[in-house]
């Protein structure tokens, strides 16, 4: 497979949403996961030492987080609005930062009229919590690249 891919939260909220973001990226083949402006102390923990895998940066702010977006790669929002793109009909970039907000907040609006924004559809009106969301894209980007999950026995 060509190219590669991080995903993280904005202003996260709790530790167990990183630390689940973060074994479902391990799982589904990113290659990095972040955090920008993080609100919580420690660093998760997990079972499988995700940790060795998949490293975990944390940006002080917007302006920290840029200096760092790797040449050519594409900013992802996910946010349920009313200009986004179903997650059913889109398709992955190559490269991609995918940007989740924070369980109570959300993403800032300028982001969201920055850069590309995509909505997980569902049948209830209300927002997922911000892990499953991720996980949801994770998931989205691994089958849509025609790869196979390992079963185990």
């Amino acid at each position: 497979m060509r190219g590669y891919f991080g995903i993280g939260i904005y202003n996260g909220k709790t530790i167990f949403n990183i630390g689940t973001l973060w074994r479902s990226a391990y799982i589904f083949g990113a290659s990095f996961i972040f955090t920008i402006d993080k609100r919580y102390q420690k660093q998760a923990s997990d079972t499988t030492k995700t940790w060795r895998h998949v490293p975990l940066f944390n940006y002080i702010g917007f302006a920290d987080f840029y200096d760092h977006v790797p040449y050519n790669c594409q900013i992802i929002n996910i946010e349920k609005t009313g200009h986004a793109i179903s997650l059913k009909e889109f398709q992955h970039p190559q490269r991609a930062i995918y940007l989740l907000g924070s369980e109570d907040r959300g993403l800032p609006q300028e982001l969201l009229c920055k850069y590309k924004t995509v909505y997980i559809p569902s049948e209830k009106p209300f927002s997922l919590n911000v892990a499953t969301a991720g996980t949801l894209v994770l998931y989205d980007r691994f089958i849509k690249a025609g790869r196979e999950i390992i079963q185990t026995k």
